[in-house]
């Protein structure tokens, strides 16, 4: 029986059994792997990763093939366009999930980095020293991409992955991954360091985020409703990331050229993704002006607009119609599609107040040439990623030069902002001696 078949046997026999019994099953796997990932030299990692990325070409159709079928049944489904957007693969971006793999490739890698040495007066050395976390679980949604990207930076770091993917892309994951063994098996990787959990029923999500001593690190990426059930129902460590209900705030001394062009890639180039622009803030002294010039410039585009009363006053004085009136659950809203919520303040202050009661901690603009202005934003605006004069979508590891990323994290405690390789690791202290004993 050829190698595939019988994985193919595995997995059907797998199926059969319990949830829970499922579940355990993989991650008692992906933990076993994990164990002879930690040990592996950078070569071995970056030929695995490149084996990976050929993989992913030479298996292109059948991806594309399960792809279309997840489409399909979206479509079907009356899913959103923006929703599509993220669930749809092309040619084209498999070749951007073959460049994060490999330019991951690229990339110092941090295990067994030096953090710090300490000689002790009595002869002890004292090395912390970065380690793999261990067993590194993604629950995501709709983006196959992240499929390859959690893979990626787990094997670079020495972390096995367990990937709970969306119903809606189950044939496109089933596809990637299966291409990704392939890529491990060439370099003698075991395939369970990849581990997909392919039954997608509700209550999987919560045996992995409850699998104490079998999972180290759970990251929920989508939307607010997953991230906030898993925040709430795991007992293994969590980050949190993606939550992105990002503003932009244009002040009285703004560029109101620079800011038509942050405003409109910040909402429009992307709107699916974590980093655009939901909410414009607009300062007083500019709106008059102003508002009637961007407003209708991003309906043309397809934006949706939702306004304060200030807002609707302005542009309903210029002659602008279809203007929505915001209420208090529009400011907290991640669209993540072509609808903009809009805003008149007092000053910098009230966008400030404004950003403290509805952001979520990513990410934050300011538009102005008032140096002092733009110190104050950036120093009293609590999130991830603070910009001046700059659009929010560069809130991305790739930006960043970490390489593919595995999350925006949101929180505060050991990653924040974009998750690259360094965030997949922890550290621990080796004390080398010769005989010391402590009297």
């Amino acid at each position: 029986m050829a190698g595939r078949e019988v994985e193919q046997k595995a997995e059907d026999v797998l199926a059969q059994v319990d949830l829970e019994t499922y579940v355990q099953q993989r991650l008692r796997r992906a933990k076993i792997a994990s164990r002879s990932l930690a040990p592996l030299s950078t070569d071995v990692k970056n030929r695995a990763l490149a084996q990976m990325a050929q993989a992913l070409w030479d298996a292109r159709e059948a991806i594309l093939t399960a792809n279309r079928a997840d489409v399909v049944a979206a479509q079907r489904a009356g899913q959103p366009a923006a929703r599509i957007d993220r669930l749809l693969l092309t040619e084209d971006r498999i070749r951007q999930m073959m460049a994060g793999l490999r330019q991951v490739a690229e990339l110092a890698d941090p295990v067994g980095d030096r953090l710090e040495v300490i000689e002790h007066a009595n002869g002890l050395r004292i090395e912390k020293v970065r380690v793999p976390l261990g067993v590194v679980a993604m629950i995501y949604e709709s983006r196959p991409n992240v499929t390859v990207d959690a893979a990626a930076l787990c094997l670079k770091t020495g972390n096995a992955a367990v990937l709970r993917g969306g119903r809606e892309a189950k044939s496109s994951n089933v596809a990637i991954v299966r291409a990704l063994h392939q890529g491990l098996s060439e370099c003698g990787i075991p395939n369970d360091a990849i581990q997909l959990i392919e039954r997608v029923e509700r209550d999987s999500v919560d045996w992995i985020i409850q699998a104490v001593g079998l999972v180290d690190l759970v990251i929920p990426r989508g939307g607010a409703g997953l991230i906030d059930r898993v925040v709430r129902n795991a007992r293994v460590p969590v980050i949190e990331t993606g939550v992105g209900n990002c503003h932009v705030y244009v002040d009285a001394s703004a560029d109101l050229a620079k800011a038509r062009a942050i405003i409109t890639n910040a909402k429009t180039h992307r709107p699916s993704v974590c980093n655009a622009a939901e909410t414009l803030l607009v300062h007083q002294a500019v709106a008059d002006a102003w508002l009637p010039e961007i407003v209708p410039a991003l309906m043309d585009i397809g934006v949706e607009i939702r306004g304060c009363a200030r807002t609707c006053g302005i542009l309903s004085a210029a002659g602008v119609e279809r203007i929505r009136m915001a209420d208090e659950v529009d400011w907290a809203t991640e669209y993540l599609d072509l609808i903009l919520a809009v805003r008149v303040v007092d000053d910098l202050e009230d966008a400030i107040d404004h950003i403290c009661r509805y952001g979520t901690l990513h990410s934050e603009v300011i538009v102005t040439e008032d140096a002092v202005a733009a110190e104050n934003f950036l120093s009293s605006v609590d999130a991830a990623v603070v910009y001046h004069n700059v659009s929010s979508r560069f809130t991305d590891g790739f930006e960043f030069g970490f390489g593919a990323e595995i999350g925006i994290s949101t929180q505060k405690l050991h990653a924040r902002g974009p998750m690259g390789l360094r965030e997949m690791t922890s550290y621990k202290y080796i004390v080398r001696g010769d005989g010391q004993v402590r009297g």
